[in-house]
Parts: structure tokens; C-alpha cells; sequence
């Protein structure tokens, strides 16, 4: 992906690559090394999130112009990216016009939403929204855990965590954990990777 992003860039007159990371701890040296207009940052990356690199760099300068492209589309992933001060959010998918113009308008100090984006998102803002122990209870299902292994992670018993499953599947509309756990993971409430990351 960043073999692609480079040679799409490099084409362009007025937008220079000054440097590349593979991770998260590497994004961050990169840029407070360079201090780019604009930083391109992937949602999903080994070591540390792309949320966490976002924050780590918003602390050391607030000003940052950070454009998240990811591949992640649902509305939760959306929202906590903007909340934490993304500029823009792009699709991997996008269209390499899309990506140049909203590069341009991010480094302008311009916000980008695509249109896909925008109705992900106003689509999730529609729906029942968990509350936070439902939101770490569904997290811990994504990782294989058992109604009696989240009640002991979480110091609940397990009738308490089956009452929150139940809330959960009335408020995403599931009927059974699978059904759940699918809904979740297209709405990037929960990952496979989750490390209880809230």
C-alpha cells in the first residue's frame, strides 16, 4: 500500500514524499524527524494503533494535518478517528483523484469526508449506541471469550454479562453472538486484533 501511495504522489508537482514508517513508533519518530504539512496514517499498524499515533502526534503539535487512510469503513472507526483529530478520512478504495484533492484540502486547512464516509457514518449516528461495559463486553467476544471468561475479566458475574449480551443484541439488532460479533466488526466497534484498547 505504501509502494502505491509513493509512486501516486510522487507524480505530482507539488506534493513531495519525505518519508515512510511501517509502524507506529516509527510514524511518529518520522514525523517529528520531518515534520510534514500532511501525514498519511493508516488506522491499523504493527506496535501501536493508527489512533494512538494520531494522539501521540496531536500532543507534540497540536496543529498536525493528519489524513487517515484506511481500509476500516465502519462508522465507529470514523468517528473515534475524527474525535481524536483526524482532518480527513479516505478509504484505501478511493479514487486516486479523491485522494490528491483531499491531500490538497487537508494541507489548505480544509476538512475531507467522502461521501461513502459521511453516510457510514450519519447512518451510525441513527443507531442505538453501546454504553461503554457493553462496548468492552463485545470486544472481549470478538477474542473468543466466554460469558463466564468476560464476567471474570471484567469483575461482573455472569448473569450481569448476559444481561448486557441481551442489550447488546436488541440495541444492533442480533439474535444470536455471531450475528453480533459480525455487525460489530462491520461497524468497527470491535476487531479481531482488539487489545481492549478503549
Amino acid at each position: 500500500m505504501r509502494e502505491g501511495l509513493r509512486a501516486v504522489l510522487k507524480t505530482q508537482r507539488d506534493i513531495e514524499v519525505v518519508a515512510e514508517a511501517a509502524n507506529g513508533p516509527q510514524a511518529i519518530e518520522q514525523f517529528l524527524l520531518h515534520r510534514p504539512d500532511v501525514l498519511l496514517l493508516d488506522l491499523r499498524m504493527p506496535e501501536m494503533d493508527g489512533i494512538g499515533v494520531l494522539r501521540a502526534v496531536l500532543e507534540k503539535k497540536p496543529d498536525a494535518k493528519i489524513v487517515v487512510v484506511t481500509h476500516y469503513g465502519g462508522d465507529q472507526d470514523i468517528y473515534r478517528t475524527l474525535h481524536a483529530g483526524a482532518k480527513a478520512y479516505l478509504l484505501k478504495d478511493s479514487p486516486r483523484q479523491e485522494l490528491l484533492e483531499c491531500i490538497r484540502a487537508v494541507h489548505a486547512g480544509r476538512r475531507w469526508i467522502s461521501p461513502p464516509v459521511g453516510a457510514q457514518l450519519a447512518a451510525g449516528m441513527e443507531m442505538p449506541q453501546l454504553t461503554r461495559r457493553e462496548v468492552e463486553i463485545i470486544r472481549l467476544m470478538a477474542n473468543g471469550k466466554s460469558n463466564k471468561e468476560i464476567g471474570d475479566s471484567l469483575g461482573i458475574s455472569d448473569n450481569t454479562v448476559k444481561v448486557h449480551v441481551r442489550n447488546m443484541f436488541r440495541k444492533l439488532g442480533a439474535t444470536s453472538r455471531t450475528e453480533a460479533l459480525r455487525i460489530a466488526l462491520l461497524r468497527g466497534i470491535a476487531h479481531l486484533d482488539d487489545h481492549m484498547a478503549i
